[in-house]
């Protein structure tokens, strides 16, 4: 089982993640906090492999959540930062500081499961309202990826799907293929750049004019 903790200062938003995460046979809720202090008390007490933080809570906030986890990586914890804030500066200073993932609230409920199954696969889910506009801008760093990958046609049209913001049953449902097979693609894909995460695949593919073949 994975273990979950929602830390965000509405009780209904914590309501809402844990009833679409519980419904998930190999998710958890082992913890809820209603600001960052609490939050923070309870990864180090309970070590989740996954913590759902607001960004705006009393006391500590959820970016300063983000910093205090990726250094202590004894903890071994991801933080997926969850809120109703769009704005380019929180996305990134969230994902440089190790934020495993930034979702708007107002996000479907699968890309919540597919963001927590992300971050446990080492990757960074993005809200695809955030990504189409972010991504036209924003620099990963990290070695150059390959200038011309032996991609596969179907895994270019993926990787500019996923440019897009796209979840891995979104991709799926527009190729008409299933998810596990979206999945297997993106992992090839992933390798053939480098073994990079999907923020990565998602630059890439922005930086050659992928995005506007879909």
């Amino acid at each position: 089982m994975t273990d979950v903790v929602i830390a965000d200062d509405h009780d209904m938003v914590r309501h809402g993640f844990r009833m679409v995460l519980s419904a998930q046979p190999d998710l958890t809720i082992v913890g809820e906090a209603s600001n960052g202090a609490a939050a923070w008390d309870l990864v180090r007490r309970l070590r989740p492999a996954v913590l759902l933080a607001d960004i705006r809570m009393p006391g500590i906030d959820g970016l300063e959540l983000v910093r205090r986890v990726a250094a202590a990586p004894e903890l071994d914890t991801r933080v997926i930062v969850v809120t109703t804030f769009n704005e380019d500066e929180y996305v990134t200073r969230a994902l440089r500081d190790g934020a495993s993932g930034f979702l708007l609230k107002a996000s479907a409920p699968g890309l919540l499961v597919e963001a927590v199954r992300a971050a446990l696969a080492g990757n960074a889910l993005i809200s695809p309202e955030v990504t189409v506009r972010l991504l036209e801008r924003f620099t990963t760093g990290g070695e150059p990826l390959p200038a011309d990958p032996p991609l596969t046609p179907r895994e270019r049209d993926v990787a500019a799907l996923v440019a897009r913001g796209l979840s891995n049953e979104e991709i799926g449902a527009k190729l008409h293929v299933s998810p596990g097979t979206v999945k297997t693609h993106v992992a090839h894909i992933s390798l053939k750049l480098g073994n990079v995460t999907r923020v990565r695949i998602a630059a890439w593919a922005w930086e050659s004019g992928l995005v506007s073949r879909l």
